[in-house]
């Protein structure tokens, strides 16, 4: 990607994003691509072609579109920015819902300005980004699930989707044919009890199955 890193600033509360907008206008190769004060009027933005890499969206927004409903709505888009949580609330419910609807990472508000700078680079590579906090949570639902260990090889493909690798690119790097990347997704999704790759990225990144990129 060349160029900064251009955001859109989802939140109810404008001053809120008036102070959002101050801090990643002071990172550097990262600048607000815009604002919006819920949902609906992020879809808006996007829709009018504006060039947006992350997404920063908060989850409660008043009577507006929530942050999950807007996050499924992002991620089925054509060629979808990254979609960055970034809010107070930490709920099991919460977090997986964000999870399961194609948010790449998930952070809190009180996450300091060189952690916010991080996640945001690394969602626009297309990374799995979550808080400390965030992973504690996940880990323990895995643990307490008692979901079986992945195999060698879908340890291996699960780390190449954590590096943002389409199933093309996990075939041409391993050697193995589209339809095979597939069925091994399919596994890994049901191991880890999830229904897409960010929440099985999630999902290993908290289990210590895959490491940060």
């Amino acid at each position: 990607m060349s160029g900064a890193v251009r955001v859109l600033l989802v939140d109810d509360h404008p001053v809120v994003r008036r102070g959002l907008r101050a801090m990643v206008d002071e990172l550097p190769n990262v600048e607000a691509a815009g604002e919006a004060a819920d949902g609906a009027e992020a879809l808006r933005v996007l829709g009018s072609g504006v060039r947006v890499d992350v997404v920063l969206m908060d989850l409660q927004m008043g009577a507006g579109m929530h942050g999950v409903e807007a996050t499924r709505h992002i991620t089925a888009l054509p060629d979808p920015p990254a979609v960055l949580i970034l809010t107070t609330y930490s709920t099991d419910a919460d977090i997986l819902a964000a999870v399961e609807a194609g948010a790449t990472g998930y952070l809190l508000k009180d996450a300091p300005p060189e952690e916010l700078a991080a996640a945001v680079r690394a969602a626009a590579r297309g990374e799995t980004v979550l808080a400390p906090p965030v992973a504690a949570r996940l880990l323990g639902r895995v643990r307490a699930g008692g979901r079986p260990v992945l195999s060698p090889r879908e340890t291996e493909i699960l780390g190449l989707v954590a590096e943002g690798l389409g199933n093309r690119q996990i075939s041409r790097r391993l050697f193995i044919s589209e339809a095979t990347v597939k069925t091994h997704l399919v596994h890994i999704y049901g191991k880890l009890g999830v229904d897409s790759r960010t929440a099985a990225v999630a999902a290993g990144l908290a289990a210590g199955i895959v490491r940060p990129v």
